[in-house]
C-alpha cells in the first residue's frame, strides 16, 4: 500500500503509529488535447505576467492573496513549522454512533494501516473496541496544505478512516424541494412500492462502468482500422403524461425482466384509476368519451380522479370513474 500519509492515532495516552493509503482507485477516461490540423498534443506553459519568462517548477512558489490584492509568500518550511498538533497527529476527540453520520458528510475514504510491528497490538485494541461498540472515532489531522475532520471505524480486519466535510461547507437543501404543494394519491404510493418490491435489492458488486468500456471499445477498433461500434438505442424519457400509467407500466416492465408472478398483474392493475378493465390478450379498451356513472352509497370511498392529456389533438379530457370489484 502506498502511503499518502504517516503519523500518530492518539487514542487517548495511546499513541498508534500509522499511516494512511488511497482506499478507491478511478478508471476515469482521460483525453488529450490535439491540434487536429497535425495530431500534434497540445502543451500548457506558464509564464510570468511580468517579464513574460516561461517558468519551470522549481521556478514557482506559493503565494496568499489578501482582500487588497497583496501577494504574501508562503513557503513550504512555513507550512511545515505551523503550530499545529494535528500535522503529524490524529487526536481522537470523541466519538459517534457509525449510523448517525450525514452521508452528504462523507469523503473520501482511506485505510488506515500500522507502521510497525509494534503499532499491531494497539491497532487491533481500537478495532476491536470500535466493532463491539457500534461506535466511530472523531478527530482532525493536516494533509496537503489543510485540515481534515476525520471518521474511524472497524472495517474486517482493518480501520477505516472518511475525511469528512466541515458542517459549514454542506449547502442547505431548500432550494432543491418542490415548489408548491404536490399531492399524491394512496393509489399511487401503492403502486410505487409495488414497483420497488418488483424491481428487488441492487447488487452493487455487479454495476461496472460501461462509459469506460465503450471508449476503450471505440479506440482499439480506431487503432485496428475497424468500424467502431455501433450506438444502441436512445434511453427512454420524456414527459410523463399519465403517472399512473407510467408506473403500471415499470412495474409489467420489471415483473418481465425477473421472470414475472403470474396472478399479481390484474391486482396491481386495478390500482391504476387511468386504466379500464383489461381485455383479452391483456391490452387496454380504447378510451371512451366520458359518461355518467350512477353515485356511490354513503360512507362508500371517493371518486379517485386521473388527468390524461392527449398529445395528437392537444386538447385535455377529464374523466372519474368508479372502480368496484364483480361481486
Amino acid at each position: 500500500m502506498r502511503s499518502v500519509w504517516s503519523g500518530n492515532l492518539a487514542f487517548g495516552l495511546v499513541s498508534i503509529p500509522v499511516k494512511l493509503g488511497s482506499a478507491v482507485s478511478t478508471h476515469k477516461i482521460s483525453f488529450r488535447q490535439i491540434h487536429l490540423a497535425d495530431q500534434g498534443r497540445v502543451r500548457y506553459q506558464k509564464t510570468c505576467e511580468l517579464d513574460e519568462e516561461v517558468l519551470t517548477s522549481a521556478d514557482i512558489g506559493r503565494a496568499f492573496e489578501t482582500p487588497d490584492d497583496q501577494l504574501v509568500e508562503v513557503s513550504d518550511a512555513d507550512l511545515q513549522s505551523l503550530p499545529l498538533p494535528t500535522a503529524k497527529t490524529i487526536e481522537v476527540s470523541g466519538f459517534v454512533d457509525a449510523s448517525s453520520v450525514d452521508a452528504m458528510q462523507l469523503d473520501t475514504p482511506y485505510f488506515l494501516a500500522p507502521s510497525s510491528p509494534t503499532a499491531n497490538k494497539p491497532y487491533v485494541l481500537m478495532r476491536d473496541a470500535l466493532a463491539r461498540s457500534g461506535k466511530a472515532a472523531v478527530g482532525k489531522f493536516a494533509m496537503r496544505n489543510s485540515e481534515h475532520l476525520a471518521l474511524i471505524t472497524a472495517r474486517d480486519d482493518i480501520l477505516l478512516l472518511q475525511t469528512l466535510r466541515w458542517p459549514d461547507e454542506l449547502n442547505p437543501a431548500t432550494d432543491a424541494a418542490p415548489r408548491g404543494k404536490v399531492n399524491i394519491s394512496d393509489n399511487e404510493l401503492q403502486l410505487a412500492d409495488t414497483l420497488i418490491d418488483a424491481l428487488g435489492e441492487a447488487d452493487l458488486s455487479a454495476y461496472h462502468d460501461e462509459y469506460a468500456a465503450a471508449v476503450e471499445a471505440l479506440v482499439m477498433a480506431k487503432l485496428e482500422g475497424a468500424a467502431p461500434p455501433a450506438a444502441g438505442g436512445e434511453g427512454g424519457g420524456g414527459t410523463v403524461v399519465d403517472l399512473m400509467a407510467a408506473l403500471q407500466a415499470s412495474v409489467d416492465q420489471a415483473k418481465v425482466g425477473r421472470g414475472g408472478e403470474e396472478g399479481q398483474h390484474a391486482t396491481v392493475t386495478e390500482l391504476s384509476p387511468s386504466s379500464g378493465r383489461e381485455g383479452a390478450g391483456g391490452k387496454r379498451p380504447a378510451r371512451k368519451a366520458a359518461e355518467k356513472k350512477p353515485a356511490a352509497k354513503k360512507g362508500a370511498a371517493k371518486k379517485t380522479a386521473a388527468k390524461s392529456a392527449a398529445k395528437k389533438t392537444g386538447a385535455a379530457a377529464k374523466k372519474s370513474t368508479d372502480h368496484r370489484r364483480a361481486n
